[in-house]
């Protein structure tokens, strides 16, 4: 199990010795990402989630959350393909999805699950419905109520846990452990890999399964805003769609989220942006690594 002096600190250094796969060719060369999730309460997240897909350089993006959304959801991203899901009557997107929904992961690259869903049994129902549709070779994102239902039913990732992210906070980390999690957040992130079988970026603290471990040091306290997680989800889905693997995604997209703050700290002080800014700043900031 890693200890903190295990834990390679992320470095652009490190990064440019990993780099990123080449862009070529057109938008179809650079993956299709689709994020599921949003709620009649909550649509916002799934747009900072693909918004971040597309900064990171995802070449096609697609939505999909609850039809009384989706219009208005079309219009605020004018660069995906939307789709509406049914849903309760509390206004979370209902489990058991349309087949037009299990279409579209399908022939995704990447499907990023989790952001902005609010019911946790509801979610489950979808993840396995979903996950079960998504190609052999296609990657998946695994963040907010997903991680619940996750923890709950540790079997959701069928087979594809080998080329998944997940992405929890403190809270969701301890859905994953079924405990608190300790202050060792690189033994915990470890301990979240190895049970699922899967990437796992907490908190800054990157770890895979068998043991590789790194560590972002440039968070700073603006990047715990509401969204902020949903940004990072789609940092992550956009990188693996352009073919990066998930410990590299993770790596880049934990420092990137990271840096993104970092270039906004002088504009608009530690906590003064929103998540929407950290988005804006994500091509930049993996341009200048």
């Amino acid at each position: 199990m890693p200890r903190p002096s295990d834990a390679r600190v992320i470095t652009p250094r490190l990064l440019r010795d990993w780099p990123l796969p080449e862009p070529e060719g057109d938008k179809d060369d650079r993956g299709t990402v689709l994020v599921v999730g949003g709620s009649r309460f909550t649509p916002g997240a799934v747009l900072l989630a693909g918004t971040a897909a597309l900064r990171a350089g995802a070449g096609r993006l697609q939505l999909a959350t609850t039809d009384d959304n989706a219009q208005a959801l079309s219009i605020a991203v004018p660069e995906a393909k939307v789709v509406g899901l049914p849903y309760t009557d509390r206004g979370s997107v209902d489990g058991d999805v349309p087949d037009h929904l299990l279409d579209l992961a399908a022939r995704a690259d990447v499907v990023a699950i989790g952001p902005g869903l609010d019911d946790e049994d509801q979610t489950a129902v979808l993840m396995r419905q979903v996950v079960g549709a998504v190609a052999g070779d296609a990657s998946l994102v695994v963040d907010a109520y997903a991680l619940g239902a996750l923890g709950k039913h540790p079997d959701l990732l069928g087979g594809h846990a080998g080329r998944t992210v997940l992405t929890p906070n403190l809270s969701e980390a301890g859905w994953l452990l079924g405990r608190e999690p300790g202050d060792d957040l690189d033994v915990e992130a470890y301990a979240v890999a190895e049970r699922f079988g899967a990437v796992v970026s907490l908190y800054g603290h990157v770890a895979e399964p068998g043991g590789g471990a790194w560590r972002d040091e440039n968070a700073d306290v603006g990047l715990g805003t509401s969204g902020s997680g949903d940004v990072l989800a789609g940092i992550m889905a956009g990188l693996l769609s352009c073919g990066a693997d998930p410990a590299q995604a993770a790596c880049w997209g934990t420092y990137v989220h990271a840096m993104a703050g970092q270039r906004l700290v002088t504009r608009m002080g530690r906590t003064g942006y929103l998540a929407r800014e950290i988005a804006d700043e994500v091509a930049a900031t993996i341009a200048m690594v």
